[in-house]
């Protein structure tokens, strides 16, 4: 990389390349409509304008970058998972550790559904809304409470890795962790190996982190040049609302949370949440996040390793706050647009049903939708009613990971402060983690 390009932080890096790839999304689904678009030929072969830039640059380096994150994220969960695990002195210390985190992750998500509903119903986003489906989304049955437990442990753990089932990969490495605490000299060796490849991995993110603004740049590009400002229009109400949703749990709700149970300043957490929170907005993916987020939780909030290594992969499988928001406000404009009315049960169940269909639920893009279908059949609610709202989603998918990743980071904080866990200098540093290490890939051309 270039002396100029690292004038600026990666945050500020990673903004510049968001707005253009924004900008030249929408510039060319300006000039390159059904109308304006052009194409030319080269040895007899036609080529279209919009079709090379958009579907051909803009989105095949799009997915190289979403796969190089995607990349990481199954070595850098067991690897430093396994590091965290074998380091406990106090076998109890993982059962409270897990108590901890999956509680707080299923209390802020049972919050973040009850007021999505409750604003939803005040808000009426569906009222006198009539539109027209075309497509059918058919309803998985949502698994037993039974079934989500016996499915959380791999009879297969290398088929679990390829799989990148994230419950059976932290069972098998938290098992696997204990093991080696539990081995004496052989399980010091091994986990000196496993620290060395934890090294490794942490600088392969920051290769990958250096290419990010790039990243980022061509999956805007490509989303704005293919989304419909009209599909926005139409549905203005419904956006706003679970827009306004996500901003006042992700903002109120985390603040005083993370207020009453460790009495650290939230504006804190949030700034140092910036650069995360960019990266989960410009892939919609919790998981592909990942190596960002524990990067941010560990360098700039203090959260010592045998925590963030537990509570951040967990977080990225279970946590889904902004996907429960989604469910709530969506169930409530489905309901109103085809004027079914629901019980005060209905909502219960709904709740309860977002709330126990987050655990074990993919952070990939898009993967809200297949829950929103659960929910829906929950309460007899038409499935078809997702197409009203795919339009927009993609956008709301956007910004509900990046919500939580936020809900990710402000747990570890709480459960690293109850377990001593959490360096509050390094917290409230604010220049904590900002000293990047670049690494110059022109360094690898001078001495290839």
């Amino acid at each position: 990389m270039s002396q100029n390009a690292h004038k600026y932080s990666l945050t500020t890096r990673i903004f510049i390349g968001m707005v253009a790839g924004i900008i030249i999304g929408a510039l060319l689904q300006l000039l390159f409509d059904d109308s304006g678009d052009f194409t030319f030929s080269i040895f007899g072969f036609s080529f279209s304008t919009y079709g090379i830039l958009v579907e051909g640059i803009f989105s095949t380096l799009g997915q190289i970058f979403i796969a190089s994150l995607k990349m990481l994220v199954v070595p850098l969960v067991f690897v430093s998972l396994i590091c965290g695990t074998s380091s406990l002195t106090e076998p109890s210390k993982l059962g409270r550790l897990g108590a901890k985190s999956v509680g707080l992750y299923i209390v802020t998500t049972g919050i973040a559904v009850s007021l999505a509903i409750s604003l939803g119903l005040l808000v009426s986003p569906g009222e006198n809304l009539n539109l027209s489906t075309e497509n059918e989304y058919v309803a998985n049955t949502p698994p037993s409470l039974s079934e989500v437990f016996v499915n959380m442990f791999p009879t297969n753990p290398i088929n679990s890795m390829a799989e990148g089932n994230m419950l059976q990969i932290i069972v098998f490495a938290v098992l696997f962790g204990i093991a080696m605490a539990m081995t004496g000299e052989a399980g010091k060796r091994i986990s000196a190996f496993f620290e060395d490849i934890n090294t490794v991995i942490m600088k392969l993110v920051t290769i990958i982190m250096n290419l990010a603004p790039y990243g980022v740049f061509v999956l805007m590009a490509k989303l704005f040049a293919t989304i419909g400002v009209d599909t926005i229009f139409s549905l203005a109400k419904y956006f706003g609302l679970v827009l306004a949703v996500l901003v006042i749990h992700g903002l109120v709700t985390y603040s005083v949370l993370l207020k009453l149970l460790t009495g650290l300043n939230p504006m804190i957490l949030f700034m140092k949440m910036r650069e995360a929170a960019l990266f989960a907005f410009s892939t919609s993916s919790s998981s592909a996040t990942l190596p960002v987020t524990m990067e941010t939780a560990r360098n700039k909030l203090g959260v010592g390793n045998s925590v963030s290594s537990f509570t951040l992969p967990l977080g990225a499988t279970i946590n889904m706050d902004g996907t429960a928001i989604m469910q709530g406000v969506a169930t409530v404009f489905i309901a109103q647009v085809y004027a079914v009315d629901l019980s005060m049960a209905d909502y219960l169940m709904v709740v309860l049903t977002a709330t126990l269909a987050s655990v074990g639920t993919a952070g990939v893009p898009g993967v809200g939708l297949i829950m929103l279908a659960m929910v829906l059949q929950q309460v007899n609610l038409p499935v078809e009613g997702i197409a009203l709202i795919i339009g927009v989603d993609r956008l709301l998918d956007m910004t509900r990971t990046a919500v939580n990743i936020t809900g990710d980071c402000m747990v570890s904080c709480v459960v690293a402060k109850s377990e001593n866990e959490l360096d509050e200098s390094v917290y409230n540093d604010p220049a904590a983690g900002e000293k990047e290490e670049d690494v110059d890939l022109q360094h690898f051309d001078r001495n290839s």
